[in-house]
């Protein structure tokens, strides 16, 4: 449903071909498959999909499937969020992530609500979010991805877009513990309560107050206010 609103929303910008994973890869991260061989399949609406994660997707598109190299690379809509440290475990946000490292413009979409059918009506405004990132005089700034998060609300009521830093989310008895019907233990991570707490520009503020959150986020960690304090350290063998 969100690769069909966002495949729906771009094809009045250009040309688009969809190309994705043949199942769910919540939480992949930047994942490479590399110790079997992937496969891929042509669907009769012309969308190629892969036997593997988001970032292998995007490889394979660049290097094997598509005629020439793509102008742009869009990933999503997820289902759910992807705010704070989401962006460290996303595979939506990975694979855009790998375009912007072979050096192709990219964002990634996410839909904050709970209800894929929600996204009908969305098209519209995705088509006016790409158009004002996409259209940048100049295009877009080299290594950056731009991670968008749509908020759960009808498109009608969207507020406006804001500009926005990551928040930080932290989990709460994240980790489940049960017995199979044998009586061997087994662990579930996921399901905790999410406490976030941020900057008043964070993500996680706009899109609960009804705004579409734009972070730009860079592919060097480099934690540059620390260098010289750090060089400072003497560190030495």
């Amino acid at each position: 449903m969100g690769i069909r609103v966002l495949a729906s929303a771009a094809s009045g910008l250009g040309t688009v071909t969809t190309v994705a994973p043949d199942r769910e890869q919540s939480a992949t991260s930047h994942s490479l498959t590399l110790h079997h061989p992937l496969r891929a399949r042509r669907t009769t609406d012309g969308a190629w999909i892969v036997d593997g994660t988001p970032t292998d997707c995007v490889l394979l598109a660049v290097n094997a499937l598509l005629p020439e190299r793509p102008d742009v690379c869009l990933s999503g809509i997820n289902h759910g969020p992807n705010m704070g440290e989401d962006v460290l475990y996303s595979g939506t946000v990975a694979a855009a992530m790998e375009a912007t490292v072979i050096g192709i413009p990219a964002l990634a979409l996410s839909y904050s609500g709970a209800l894929y059918e929600e996204l009908e009506g969305w098209e519209s405004v995705i088509q006016r979010i790409l158009e004002s990132i996409l259209g940048r005089e100049g295009g877009l700034p080299r290594d950056t991805l731009f991670n968008v998060n749509l908020p759960a609300t009808p498109p009608s009521e969207v507020r406006g877009i804001k500009v926005t830093s990551l928040g930080q989310r932290r989990f709460a008895e994240a980790i489940t513990r049960a017995k199979d019907p044998l009586g061997r233990e087994y662990y579930w991570i996921g399901g905790g309560v999410a406490t976030w707490k941020g900057a008043d520009d964070s993500d996680f503020q706009a899109v609960e107050d009804g705004y579409v959150s734009v972070t730009p986020l860079h592919l060097d960690l480099t934690n540059y206010a620390l260098l010289e304090e750090i060089r400072g350290w003497n560190l030495r063998l």
